[in-house]
């Protein structure tokens, strides 16, 4: 079982199964790679996220036959049907969290107090805006202006440290700004410290992306088997 494709949406369908079979919690969390505990909070409705079932059969990782094996049998390991087919992300705009878009505010505005050489095009293109944005956090006329605090953008996940400091690096020569050179004491360790802040912050990035391709592959799967399901539900018969 270590080595079976897990489902595409694990928790979802792991709730599906609770709801709609009389599966032991056992097989339901060895089959969806889940903790047993996971699959008793969701039974129990102590789990701290609520989510919606996704039908494995209709998905056809999982037949009627192969729930039927498992109800009569605790200890039958289910058998996936059909591995899930991973979705590959497209080209196009870096794709930011619903819950990091409010953050971008906050980013925009610590850009503008602390490198005002950087052009609003750079701005943009760095967190992922609009020059008008940039315009009305810069002019004050941002509709939430009275919340918004300068916060480094790199601690609110919107860029990583290396795009960050390449940007100002190609803001400030363009502006004619010499950078100061470090004393000749505090350069092997100022090197340090910024290399170890750059790996951290790429391993957070890579983290980031990962998880975030992970939630629209979910989120694709499971839009196009509903619309799959409201076909089938409005074909005439």
């Amino acid at each position: 079982m270590a080595d079976q494709a897990k489902p595409l949406m694990p928790h979802a369908t792991a709730t599906w199964l609770v709801d709609h079979t009389g599966l032991s919690f056992e097989q339901i969390a060895a089959f969806c790679g889940l903790h047993i505990l996971e699959v008793q909070a969701m039974a129990d409705d102590l789990a701290g996220s609520k989510y919606t079932g996704r039908d494995p059969l209709h998905a056809g990782e999982l037949t009627q036959d192969e729930i039927a094996k498992g109800e009569a049998d605790s200890s039958y390991d289910l058998k996936m049907q059909r591995a899930p087919v991973a979705v590959n992300r497209t080209k196009g705009p870096r794709y930011t969290p619903v819950s990091k878009r409010q953050d971008k505010p906050d980013g925009i505005a610590w850009l503008l107090r602390n490198h005002p050489e950087m052009s609003d095009a750079q701005i943009s293109k760095l967190i992922g805006t609009t020059r008008n944005t940039i315009n009305a956090i810069r002019d004050r006329t941002h509709w939430n202006i009275q919340n918004i605090q300068a916060k480094d953008p790199v601690t609110l996940g919107l860029c990583s440290q290396r795009e960050l400091d390449a940007v100002v690096s190609k803001a400030a020569k363009k502006a004619g700004i010499e950078e100061s050179a470090p004393a000749a004491s505090d350069t092997n360790t100022s090197d340090k410290e910024k290399l170890i802040e750059e790996l951290r912050a790429e391993r957070a990035a890579a983290e980031k992306e990962a998880s975030e391709a992970a939630q629209e592959a979910e989120a694709a799967a499971w839009l196009e088997n509903k619309r799959a399901q409201e076909a089938g539900e409005n074909s005439p018969e």
